[in-house]
């Protein structure tokens, strides 16, 4: 009975210290002086996100079908890229999600990532776009590195859709 005690008792502190990483999420909106439908036509089409400063090109298939795919490439030159399949798309909500399917942990460091993108009414006739997503960081082991742990995926997660976000508004500032 004292080896089965002491058994769990190695196997509890062993569990404990065994902890994996936690789900992070990041969620980032904007007002707009736009209708939501403006916005809409803008950001709406899975296949084109040529709105965003660090993509370069887009293409894929599927359209706005569940299961279509597409592929960014950042930077000019074939630099990297994220691949990407769509999972839910409802135009009269003004919301779709998708899940990154294949990026380089170096490009963007979280594994497991989904992401939404949604156009509210807002303010004054505006619209309010609103971007979140849900993800692990790069490193899936305990002790990750500094450029693949929490912090380092909750940045970087925030720095693209603060770009995207920043470039929309600056795209519909003074629009009504």
């Amino acid at each position: 009975m004292i080896l089965t005690l002491v058994a769990a008792s190695v196997w509890t502190l062993a569990a404990a210290q065994a902890h994996g990483p936690t789900r992070q999420k990041v969620t980032l909106s904007q007002e707009v002086p736009a209708a939501p439908a403006d916005v809409w036509n803008v950001i709406g089409n899975f296949q084109d996100m040529s709105w965003h400063p660090a993509v370069f090109s887009s293409k894929g298939e599927g359209d706005n079908a569940i299961d279509a795919t597409r592929v960014l490439t950042l930077g000019e030159d074939g630099g990297p890229t994220i691949s990407e399949v769509l999972y839910k798309y409802n135009p009269e909500k003004m919301t779709y999600s998708y899940r990154i399917t294949d990026v380089a942990v170096e490009t963007l460091p979280v594994t497991n990532y989904s992401s939404h993108l949604t156009v509210k009414p807002g303010k004054d006739g505006g619209s309010l776009i609103e971007w979140r997503g849900a993800f692990y960081r790069g490193y899936p082991n305990n002790d990750p590195p500094a450029n693949l742990n929490d912090e380092a995926a909750v940045a970087a997660v925030s720095a693209v859709y603060k770009a995207g976000l920043d470039a929309l508004a600056e795209r519909f500032s003074g629009s009504n």
